[in-house]
This record gives C-alpha cells, sequence and structure tokens, in this order.
C-alpha cells in the first residue's frame, strides 16, 4: 500500500463544511489560528455564511486552505499513516505545500488571501472567463483554442480528467471556443461562474505580484514530496517551490499527469483532504484502479482510517 493525499481548488467550499469535525480540538484550533492571523472570523463565515460571501475568491481561497490543513492535522491526530506524495488542484498546491512544512497556517492563509486579490485584479471583472469542454480529447481542445485565438486569447488550462478540460481567456474568444468545441461534437461546453481567467497568460500581473510576495515569505524545506502543478515535478528548494507557486498563476493545472504519475510511482490509494469529494471524482476517470477516499468529516476519516490500516496488513 502507497498512499498519497490530495487537496481540493476552489468551488469546494459551502457553508457549514467544518460542522462533521464539531468539537475536535485539532480543528478548531488550526481555525482559531487561521482567524488571528487573517485578522476576522473567517470560522463565522465558514459556519455561518452567507455562502455569497464565502463564495468570493479572497475569503474561498483561505478558507479552503484552512479547512483542508485542519482535516490534515486531525488525520495525523487520529494516528493516520504520513502520505508518501502529496498534490493539490491550483489552490490546494498551497494546501498541500503546508501540510507538508513547507509554510506556517499562519503565513499560508495570509499568502492565498494576497493570491485571490493579485488573480482577481489581474483582469477587470467581465474581461475574461472560463468554460468547461466535456467529451473532446485534450489535443482537440488544444485545438479549438488555437483557432479561437483568433478572436483574442483563449487557452486550455485545467486538464482534469480525460474527456474534461477547463478553458479560459478573453469573452469573445472563449464564446468562440464554446461554439467551435460544438461544431467538433463535444458533449457540453459551459461557461462557468468564475469572475477571472484563472491560469491563462492574462494572469501574468499576478504571476509577477505573487512572485514579489513569495521573495519575502518564509519556506522550508518540504517533509513530504509535492507534485506541483505546472510541471508534476516535486521542488525541494525554496525558490525552486517559489518559482513554481507564481509560474502556476497563469499556466495549466496538469491535474491528470499529476495523478497518472502517482500511479506510475506505485501510489494504491488516495485520501481527498478537504471540502467535498470533487478529486475523487476525477481520479476515478483517471486511475479507476487506485482506491480513492475523502475525509470531508469525523465519521469518514474513522472509516478511511479503518480501510487504510487494512489494506497497509495486507
Amino acid at each position: 500500500m502507497r498512499l498519497a493525499f490530495v487537496f481540493p481548488g476552489q468551488g469546494s467550499q459551502s457553508v457549514g463544511m467544518l460542522n462533521g469535525y464539531e468539537g475536535n480540538a485539532v480543528v478548531e484550533e488550526c481555525i482559531r489560528r487561521a482567524d488571528e492571523s487573517l485578522g476576522f472570523s473567517i470560522s463565522k463565515l465558514i459556519a455561518e455564511g452567507p455562502a455569497e460571501e464565502l463564495g468570493l475568491t479572497v475569503n474561498t481561497q483561505p478558507a479552503i486552505l484552512a479547512t483542508s490543513v485542519a482535516f490534515y492535522n486531525a488525520w495525523v491526530a487520529a494516528g493516520g499513516p504520513k502520505p508518501v506524495v502529496m498534490a493539490g488542484h491550483s489552490l490546494g498546491e498551497y494546501s498541500a505545500l503546508t501540510a507538508a512544512g513547507v509554510f506556517s497556517l499562519e503565513d499560508a492563509v495570509k499568502l492565498v488571501r494576497f493570491r485571490a486579490e493579485a488573480m482577481q485584479s489581474a483582469v477587470p471583472v467581465g474581461v475574461g472567463g472560463m468554460a468547461a469542454v466535456i467529451g473532446l480529447s485534450d489535443e482537440d481542445v488544444v485545438a479549438v483554442c488555437r483557432e479561437a485565438s483568433e478572436a483574442g486569447i483563449v487557452e486550455a488550462v485545467n486538464f482534469n480528467s480525460p474527456g474534461q478540460v477547463v478553458i479560459a481567456g478573453e469573452k469573445a474568444a472563449l464564446a468562440k471556443a464554446i461554439e467551435l468545441a460544438k461544431g467538433k461534437g463535444c458533449r457540453r461546453a459551459i461557461e462557468l461562474p468564475v469572475s477571472a481567467p484563472f491560469h491563462s497568460s492574462m494572469l501574468k500581473p499576478a504571476q509577477e505580484q505573487l512572485a514579489k510576495r513569495l521573495a519575502e515569505t518564509t519556506i522550508h524545506a518540504p517533509q513530504i514530496p509535492v507534485f506541483a502543478n505546472v510541471d508534476v515535478q516535486e521542488h525541494a528548494t525554496p525558490d525552486g517551490i517559489r518559482e513554481a507557486l507564481a509560474r502556476q498563476a497563469a499556466a495549466a493545472v496538469q491535474w491528470v499527469r499529476t495523478i497518472e504519475r502517482m500511479k506510475t510511482e506505485g501510489v494504491t490509494d488516495i485520501v481527498e483532504c478537504g471540502p467535498g469529494k470533487v478529486l475523487c471524482g476525477l481520479i476515478r476517470r483517471i486511475a479507476p484502479e487506485i482506491r480513492c477516499y475523502s475525509i470531508a468529516d469525523a465519521a469518514q476519516l474513522e472509516a478511511t482510517l479503518g480501510k487504510i490500516k487494512e489494506a497497509e496488513a495486507l
């Protein structure tokens, strides 16, 4: 049995996502530290909403990071074995690195709030967007974007699973790409309810701002390898981590390649560490032979711990 952990990105948040760990001292301490570092009560926003405010990227990013790291700490405190490798989807890469000891929780929540502000301010609201294309190969989606780029910037930015690619860019080019994808016979091509073309080259200003902020942030060598979104490599030095994270803001998330590399390296079991089960759904489509578990509440953590210990005993 070889265990990996993965950490979700934006879109997995929900009001009440900590309710399943009510009374867990490890989780509560983690969230208290996040509140203190941010200077406002992210815990109250997670507990009570409103959903619209929790859904603003400046709140979503620190909320998901704090929640995911709290769940990881709860896993370790419950006697869960440490993974041999980790990865995170987009924002989740910061959660993975925090769990791996690269950032302190206090620095991480402030860093991802800054990341959110930088990404949001890089492109005025209404200028760019994102769309999910379902049912075309990666190559076809890339070709569609190339053809649609006559109308402006549009790029493939999240390779999520076979037949599911997210594209991002300028509104006119995005609309053209959606039209071309439908012409190629995709099952669905739908614009996503997001406020910016995340992970596209339009986010270069955010990349530059992040590089400066990361240069001022204390970074430790990871205690567990973390595969980076941009190149599916582990970066062991502070400068390597800084460069990979800065590039990530304006580069594609290589999720399919990440899970394929885990499979190649003998990973048999993956725990999704954070709210929701989005990544487990993607992993089942990429590598159905890998067992995937969620620990989004204390009961799931206990059940997963039992299954992992059984697998270890085999």
